[in-house]
């Protein structure tokens, strides 16, 4: 458990100082709503920090499904440093509560750095099968119907952004029915890049390439059959690429 036990350390150095940072921020009163219920805040008996650790300490391991590894490792085999762990329903219901400091944490120690050569794809994730999407209430408005390599899918899609070295510079969760070449998409994927982004065909689009040649990168892609080679010089030699 030794990894776990960093993790845990990491993660709890991380909270107590996000907390001390930023508690007069989450102190400050909004303004009354009274067309909302109120609803009683309850006291979770994990912390914060133990929340984090079993939310990221599920990718270190090889279970097929974050439920059976909660209820199987985290309840079972990990229940001696995690002795006041709640149901799963309730677990999944305390997640949200983590949601900024997961994504600060791992903005600030598990992304990579631009390195001039990022390359960008994306992937749906769908919340439930398509003949159920009529049906299911999981993000319910919220997902959509959209179509991929794989075919159709009802619910969202992941756009990453990452370098020459595997790691992920950037990522984007959208609707699935959002295209890959959309500019908003690349408004926050393309904020900490530079150099040349490489894609596949999917990508080609004049409008998508001459927006981020305005912010200094250079959008390279394959070629459709019916395109005109155009030749760039990269690291010395002559390659075919399209460049818009």
């Amino acid at each position: 458990m030794q990894t776990g036990t960093e993790l845990f350390c990491i993660i709890d150095e991380f909270c107590k100082h996000f907390n001390a940072e930023n508690a007069g921020i989450f102190a400050l009163n909004l303004l009354e709503d009274h067309s909302v219920v109120r609803r009683r805040r309850r006291q979770a008996s994990l912390s914060d920090s133990e929340i984090m650790t079993i939310l990221l300490y599920f990718h270190f391991g090889t279970f097929r499904n974050f439920k059976h590894y909660y209820l199987f490792f985290i309840k079972g085999t990990m229940k001696s440093y995690f002795p006041k762990a709640v149901s799963y329903n309730r677990f999944v219901e305390l997640e949200s509560r983590v949601f900024f400091q997961l994504m600060f944490l791992l903005n600030l120690r598990a992304f990579g750095r631009c390195t001039g050569i990022t390359f960008v794809d994306s992937t749906m994730i769908p919340v439930c099968h398509n003949l159920r999407r009529y049906a299911n209430k999981v993000f319910k408005g919220i997902a959509t119907d959209g179509k991929g390599t794989m075919g159709w899918c009802h619910g969202f899609k992941l756009h990453l952004a990452c370098n020459d070295r595997g790691e992920i510079i950037a990522f984007v969760i959208t609707g699935a029915n959002v295209s890959d070449k959309d500019p908003n998409v690349f408004k926050v994927l393309a904020k900490r890049l530079y150099g040349k982004l490489f894609a596949d065909k999917g990508y080609i689009s004049q409008k998508l390439f001459d927006f981020l040649f305005e912010d200094g990168i250079q959008l390279v892609t394959g070629l459709r059959v019916n395109m005109k080679n155009k030749l760039m010089r990269f690291n010395g030699v002559f390659r075919d690429f399209w460049l818009a």
